[in-house]
């Protein structure tokens, strides 16, 4: 997660992302990212597979997009 006093925080929300993901890419599951943005895709994959008009990746996606973008701008 992004430190807002952290001098190297552009306030971009794509470059802060793509930080994000890179580093729960290298470091797996020790990262504090990862654990809640894989359980958030798995709600959301339940849910989608519940919806009548959402299938499951879709809720997959949105799940962890939306859980990925609550970690950088709480």
């Amino acid at each position: 997660m992004q430190n807002p006093d952290d001098p190297n925080n552009s306030g971009d929300l794509i470059a802060d992302a793509r930080e994000e993901i890179v580093g729960m890419a290298k470091q797996g599951m020790a990262h504090p990212s990862t654990k809640p943005v894989l359980t958030a895709g798995a709600i959301g994959a339940v849910a989608g597979a519940v919806l009548p008009v959402v299938s499951w990746p879709v809720g997959l996606l949105a799940g962890a997009g939306f859980m990925l973008y609550k970690r950088l701008r709480p």
